[in-house]
C-alpha cells in the first residue's frame, strides 16, 4: 500500500496503484506524490521536479535570463515561444540586466527593528508586497498539468503564502469555458483574473463573470494586443483608446488594472481613465523584442503617478532581493511570472506556497539588512 500527498489540497490517501485523481479535489495524478519518496520540502526540490516536467522548454535554470545559453530562448520564426521571448529575446533579458545593475546599500547602525513586510492592496491585508502574475496557458506545455489544476495551483499557493495571485487570459479561454474564472469561483474569488484587450463586448462579459466570482479586482493585459496567437484562433485583440479603458473601467465598480505599461504617457492616460492599479510590464519581453527592461522605466511612471494609483512591476525579479530593488525604485508591490509556473508545475500548490515563502523570507532579510523598517518606507535613498 502506497500513500499518497496531494500537493494541490495536502490531503492524504492510500491505495496499491497511484489514483488517476486526488479523491479530495480530483487534483489530477502530477499532483499526487508517494510520500516514502518523498515530498518537496524546498523550492530546489520543486524545481528539480519541474526541471524534469517541462522537459525541451525550461530547464530551471540558476540563472532565468533569457540569454541564448537557454534552452529557451531562440528565434521562434513564427511557433509558439515557449518560455522565453521574442525575437531574439533582447527585452527578457534586458529585464534581468536592467535589476543586475541596480546595488543595495547596506545600512547596519541604527535600531534593531523586526521589518514588516506587510502591505495593502485594493484593500486587501497581504503578508508581504509580492503577487503571482497573470500567467496561462501551461496546459499547451508538454501537456503536463492541467490548465485548471495550474491555476488552482497558484491561486491556493498564493493564498496559503499570505498573498494573492492574478490569473491570465490566453487563445483557448472563451467566456463560456474560462478555466481561470472557474477556478476563481470555485475558490471563492481568491484572485485577480487579468484579460487579453477582446472586443469591448467579450471583455464585459468577462467583467461581469469575475464579478459573479466574487473577484476583488478586474484587469487587462494592454500590451496583450500584440498576440498574434489570439487572432489565429478566432479571438481577435486590439489597441485600446483611453475612452475604452473609461468604458471598462465604469462597466463595473470592481477596481480596475491596467497590465502592460512601459510609458510614462500611457501611465498617465491609464490613470486618468480611472484605473485603480498600473502595472508595469513588458511581459517578460514576450510581445515586443528590444525593450528595456521594467525596472530601467519604472522610476519615471513612479515619479508622475506615486500616490494616484496603485503600481506594481515585474520582469525578471527572481528573488526577494529583487523585490526591494522594485520597491526601491517606486513599486508598490511586485509580480512574479516565470518562477511561478515552474513552482506549479513542479509542486502544485505547495510549490507555489515553498516558493513564496522563500521569497518573502529573503525580502525581510533584504529589508533587515538595508536598515528599513518596513517594506512600504523602502525607496530609492538604499539604492547605490
Amino acid at each position: 500500500m502506497t500513500h499518497w500527498y496531494c500537493t494541490l489540497c495536502h490531503t492524504e490517501t492510500s491505495s496499491k496503484d497511484q489514483p488517476e485523481r486526488c479523491p479530495n479535489c480530483s487534483g489530477e495524478k502530477i499532483m499526487l506524490t508517494d510520500k516514502e519518496a518523498g515530498i518537496p520540502k524546498t523550492p530546489e526540490d520543486v524545481r528539480d521536479i519541474a526541471r524534469k516536467r517541462l522537459k525541451g522548454l525550461c530547464a530551471a535554470y540558476p540563472a532565468c535570463d533569457g540569454n541564448f545559453d537557454k534552452i529557451c530562448q531562440k528565434e521562434a520564426y513564427g511557433k509558439p515561444i515557449g518560455f522565453g521571448g521574442a525575437g531574439q529575446g533582447a527585452g527578457f533579458r534586458a529585464n534581468a540586466l536592467a535589476l543586475s545593475a541596480i546595488r543595495l546599500k547596506t545600512r547596519v547602525v541604527g535600531e534593531h527593528v523586526e521589518p514588516d513586510t506587510r502591505t495593502r492592496f485594493l484593500g486587501l491585508d497581504l503578508d508581504f508586497p509580492v503577487m503571482a502574475a497573470s500567467t496561462a496557458g501551461i496546459e499547451r506545455y508538454n501537456n503536463v498539468v492541467s490548465e485548471v489544476d495550474f491555476c488552482r495551483a497558484v491561486v491556493r499557493g498564493s493564498r496559503e503564502a499570505g498573498t494573492i495571485g492574478w490569473r491570465g487570459d490566453t487563445w483557448f479561454y472563451t467566456p463560456e469555458n474560462n478555466p481561470a474564472l472557474r477556478v476563481l469561483k470555485q475558490e471563492k474569488g481568491h484572485g485577480i483574473p487579468i484579460f487579453k484587450p477582446r472586443a469591448q463586448d467579450v471583455l464585459k462579459k468577462l467583467i461581469s463573470l469575475a464579478e459573479e466570482a466574487g473577484c476583488p479586482a478586474v484587469g487587462m493585459d494592454l500590451d496583450g494586443c500584440g498576440s498574434t496567437i489570439m487572432a489565429k484562433h478566432g479571438q481577435p485583440v486590439f489597441r485600446k483608446s483611453m475612452a475604452e479603458i473609461r468604458e471598462l473601467v465604469e462597466f463595473s465598480s470592481l477596481p480596475f488594472i491596467a497590465k502592460g505599461i512601459m510609458d510614462p504617457d500611457d501611465a498617465e492616460a491609464c490613470a486618468e481613465a480611472g484605473v485603480k492599479v498600473v502595472s508595469v510590464s513588458n511581459h517578460g519581453g514576450r510581445v515586443l523584442d528590444s525593450v528595456p527592461g521594467t525596472a530601467e522605466v519604472l522610476p519615471e511612471i513612479c515619479h508622475r503617478l506615486k500616490g494616484r494609483v496603485f503600481i506594481t512591476a515585474d520582469g525578471g525579479v527572481r528573488t526577494g532581493y529583487d523585490v526591494l530593488k522594485m520597491l526601491a525604485s517606486g513599486a508598490d508591490a511586485v509580480l512574479l511570472g516565470r518562477d511561478i509556473i515552474r513552482a506549479a508545475v513542479g509542486g502544485g500548490s505547495l510549490g507555489v506556497k515553498l516558493h513564496l515563502d522563500h521569497i518573502h523570507k529573503v525580502l525581510k532579510k533584504a529589508l533587515f539588512m538595508t536598515g528599513q523598517a518596513s517594506a512600504r518606507g523602502a525607496n530609492s535613498k538604499i539604492l547605490c
